[in-house]
Parts: structure tokens; C-alpha cells; sequence
């Protein structure tokens, strides 16, 4: 009995060595990364090019791998019985059996491989890619008539999967792994920010971050030539929309650049220009276009500035590009501009805000966490909330803040005084 029990150690340490590999791939495979594999790839890596061969199918791999190990658990469990039982005859033979090869497939084909798998995730799955892959060609088959049953199965509960369809979405997957990092410390605030800005850009609309009418500089066309230059001076952007009759009549876009070309080659003086001669043709986009697509057609036409209108044509703000560059990368201060303007910082931690400012920009100032898809600007998110507009003194707490009316007028909330974040057990 002694010689049948040597005989088989050999035979089942093998048998777990296999079951730990299968075990190390499923979880190295799974937990590996596709950007730096499809880098690999790229560079004329081969493992790397198996790995995501393997991953381009996920369900029969993993379906082929669990095939592979449950085998092989099976088949060891099985022998180990057989042995122990002769010599251990009736149900204690069987409960030996069963503790000594639970623990061994536990500790050995299970924890140990799937530890190493985690922490060297990319570097064992480009190991087992080769042997994966044969094991995948070898129980395909298989695995496809029991992806068959499992489909067909689900399907009368309701549930049908379409494997073609990746559950989550890729951008979401990105946001998700930067969020994780700056928890753990290794993605500053600012990072997190610009990533976070280049993932949101598609689904924010120019609306969002556009001048409003009520904000924007324009000039009447009729002025004559010198009050249009003074007009320039004293605006702090270098193009000014120019209109007639009436502010949603624009007939074309003034840029300084072009005012002091022709200045420049005026030779009877300012009173001379001819204004109209300068002017370029406006831009008009429709406020539903998202940043993404805004920022490329800024891109290809090679121009900065573009004007909104809503779906009756009415103006209703201008985009530039700046606009968009600073959802990614935070403020673009020149030295004509205000640091967060329309932001007070005071002394007990509270801040004044003028009802114009977007959640967005106070977030990125504050580094709050207001919602910001409610509402555009800090007036819309309190009036959203309160739902009515609000009088000057009224207090509201919404999101652990405390939102106190400064002033109104009319009926647009112009100022506004917001607590520091309180504390997060005080419920009102």
C-alpha cells in the first residue's frame, strides 16, 4: 500500500502543477493590461499578440481554462480517493481523501498561482499565453456547445447575451482606473482633472460652457469707425462680433489683428477706415453640438471663435476654443484676465459667487463636488434644487453645502455666499 501511495505523489503534484497553471492563466489573462498589450503587440512582441488573441474571445477562454482545471482537479481528486480508500477502507477513507486534496488544491492550485497572477499579472499572462492558446484550440469545440446550452438556458428567464457588446464601456474603464489611482495616491487632483476632462468632452454639449448673450461683448456696426476702435481697446478679447439693428443680427466678427493691419496702412487717419472691408464672416454652430466634435471642426477650419445659436437661430452665446482647452486643463489666465473670476474666497472658509459661474469652473477652484449635470451655472443648481426662485436671504443646504441668496435681480440670482463643505453627519 505504501509503494501504491509513493506511486500516485508523483502523478498528483503533476496534476496540481497543471491545475495551477490553468488557474495563474485565468487570472493573469483577465487581470492584464490591453493598453500595454496591444503596446507589446505593436512593438513585435508574440506573447503579447496571444494574450490579446485570447482576449478578443474572453468567454471561450475562460470557458476553456475552467474546462482544462476542473479536469485535471477531478482527475487528481479521483486517484487520491482511490488510493486512500484501499487503505483507509469505508466513508473515512473518502473523508481523508476529501481533506487532504481540498487542501492541496486550495493552497497549491488555487491561492498560491492566483497570488502570483495578481501581482504579476502581464508578465505571466504573456507566459501562459502559448499553452492557453492550445488548450483553447483543444476544447473550443466544447466549449461552443456549452456556450450554446448557457445561452439557450438564460434565454427562457429572459436574459439574453450578445458577447459582441463589451459591457463596459472603454472610457468608463479609463475613469474608473483613474479614480482608483488618485484614492490610492498616485494620480494627483489636477491629473484626475485633465483626464477626467478629456473623457467628458463628448458628452458635454457647447451650451455648457458657452459665454451667455447676457455676458458677451459686442459692438454696433453703425459706430463710426473711432468709437469701434475705442470700443476694441477697451474690450479684453481680441475678436468682437459685430452687430446691426439688433444683438442677434451679427453681420461679421471684428479681430484686433485685422483692426491694426488696417490702421496701419490707413493713410487718412482712423476716421478713414472702412470697417465692413475687415470683417470676417461669423461662425454659427448649433448649441447641441458636443465639445468632441467642436474641438476637431475648431481643428480643421483653423479657427477660435464660433457663435451659438439654438434650433430657431436665435443667439444664444459664443464658444471659443479656449473654452474647450480649459475643460481639460483648468483656467488659461492671460494678464488681461481675472483668477477665477466671479469666485471670492473669505476668511472662515465660505465663498461669494456670482450667479454666472458654472459648477464646473467652482469645482475645479474650490476642488468641490457639486453636481454638474443639473444645472450649467451655481444659480441654475440652486434654483433646480429650491425649485422656485429664491428670495435675497433665503438659505438653502443641498450636497453639504449651505447656499445662502446675496442678491437678486429680477428674476436671475446674481450672487450667492456658499459654505465650506460641512460635516458629513449633520442632517438638516
Amino acid at each position: 500500500m505504501l509503494t501504491a501511495i509513493l506511486g500516485l505523489a508523483p502523478i498528483v503534484i503533476g496534476l496540481l502543477a497543471i491545475s495551477a497553471m490553468f488557474s495563474a492563466a485565468e487570472t493573469s489573462l483577465t487581470a492584464a493590461s490591453r493598453a500595454r498589450m496591444h503596446q507589446l503587440e505593436r512593438e513585435g512582441d508574440k506573447p503579447a499578440k496571444r494574450v490579446n488573441r485570447l482576449l478578443s474571445d474572453q468567454e471561450t477562454m475562460i470557458g476553456a481554462v475552467l474546462l482544462g482545471n476542473n479536469l485535471i482537479n477531478i482527475l487528481a481528486s479521483a486517484l487520491t480517493t482511490q488510493v486512500l480508500t484501499a487503505a483507509i477502507p469505508g466513508p473515512w477513507g473518502v473523508a481523508v481523501a476529501t481533506a487532504v486534496m481540498t487542501v492541496m488544491i486550495l493552497v497549491f492550485a488555487e491561492v498560491l498561482p492566483k497570488t502570483l497572477a495578481i501581482l504579476k499579472s502581464d508578465d505571466v499572462a504573456r507566459f501562459l499565453s502559448g499553452p492557453t492558446l492550445l488548450v483553447v484550440r483543444l476544447f473550443g469545440p466544447i466549449i461552443y456547445a456549452i456556450q450554446w446550452i448557457v445561452r439557450r438556458t438564460l434565454r427562457l428567464f429572459g436574459v439574453r447575451l450578445d458577447m459582441a457588446v463589451d459591457v463596459l464601456a472603454a472610457h468608463e474603464e479609463i475613469r474608473g482606473a483613474v479614480e482608483y489611482h488618485h484614492s490610492e495616491g498616485l494620480v494627483e487632483s489636477g491629473d484626475r482633472r485633465m483626464l477626467g476632462g478629456v473623457l467628458d468632452l463628448s458628452d458635454m454639449d457647447v451650451s455648457e460652457i458657452m459665454v451667455h448673450r447676457k455676458s458677451m461683448v459686442m459692438c454696433d456696426a453703425d459706430l463710426s469707425p473711432r468709437e469701434l476702435v475705442a470700443e476694441a481697446l477697451d474690450a479684453q478679447h481680441t475678436r468682437i462680433p459685430l452687430y446691426r439693428d439688433n444683438p442677434d443680427n451679427i453681420i461679421g466678427v471684428l479681430h484686433a489683428r485685422d483692426l491694426l493691419r488696417a490702421l496701419a496702412e490707413s493713410e487718412d487717419g482712423i476716421d478713414a477706415l472702412d470697417i465692413a472691408s475687415i470683417l470676417r464672416e461669423p461662425w454659427f454652430i448649433p448649441d447641441t453640438t458636443n465639445l468632441k466634435d467642436q474641438l476637431n471642426a475648431f481643428l480643421k477650419r483653423k479657427s477660435h471663435f464660433a457663435l451659438v445659436v439654438d434650433e430657431y437661430g436665435a443667439l444664444q452665446g459664443l464658444v471659443t476654443l479656449e473654452d474647450i482647452l480649459e475643460e481639460i486643463v483648468g483656467e488659461i489666465d492671460d494678464e488681461h484676465d481675472t483668477s477665477v473670476e466671479g469666485v471670492r474666497a473669505q476668511v472662515d472658509g465660505s465663498v461669494h459667487v456670482d450667479g454666472d459661474v458654472t459648477v464646473r469652473d467652482l469645482n475645479r477652484a474650490m476642488d468641490w463636488d457639486l453636481p454638474e449635470d443639473e444645472a450649467v451655472t451655481i444659480a441654475g443648481l440652486v434654483i433646480h434644487e429650491a425649485q422656485t426662485i429664491p428670495e435675497p436671504g433665503q438659505t438653502f443646504i443641498f450636497y453639504q453645502h449651505r447656499f445662502q441668496i446675496l442678491r437678486r435681480q429680477r428674476n436671475q440670482v446674481t450672487a450667492l455666499r456658499i459654505s465650506a463643505k460641512l460635516d458629513e453627519g449633520v442632517h438638516f
